[in-house]
């Protein structure tokens, strides 16, 4: 069995991370799959999806290193070409990767105890994002 949802939020840019675990836990109990994977892809080029404990002092942790390793200062070849200066979300966004596999099992998905499905939001602005989850299995 496939199931699929797509989930849209609204976020502020410059790497806002945003918890979408009860959302896609949602998208999974209404699946029906007992046993199976859930797939979370974010729709687009300067967002990610990853997993986290959210918590406030560790989210901006993980925005202070993003910034170190891509800054939003970069002079990049995509934002000269194209003048829309976020040519450091779409790296940034490659370095985390577009989305997340995860187990489903008993009808829930297999998270630890502090672990959290998030988008991170790259990108120069605000944005609506789109979160695409597709449950597989039995």
């Amino acid at each position: 069995m496939v199931h699929g949802r797509t989930l849209t939020f609204q976020t502020k840019g410059f790497s806002d991370v945003i918890d979408v675990t009860d959302e896609v836990n949602r998208v999974v109990a209404e699946s029906g799959v007992s046993e199976g994977i859930a797939c979370a892809s974010v729709i687009g080029s300067t967002a990610s999806v990853t997993t986290i404990e959210y918590e406030p002092a560790l989210v901006e942790d993980m925005q202070d290193q993003l910034e170190e390793m891509v800054s939003q200062d970069l002079e990049s070849r995509h934002s000269r070409t194209w003048g829309d200066d976020n040519g450091f979300s779409h790296l940034r966004a490659s370095i985390l990767g577009p989305g997340v596999v995860l187990p489903v099992t008993e009808g829930k998905l297999l998270l630890g105890t502090w672990q959290q499905i998030v988008i991170v939001d790259h990108d120069n602005r605000s944005r609506e994002r789109r979160l695409r989850v597709q449950v597989v299995g039995e």
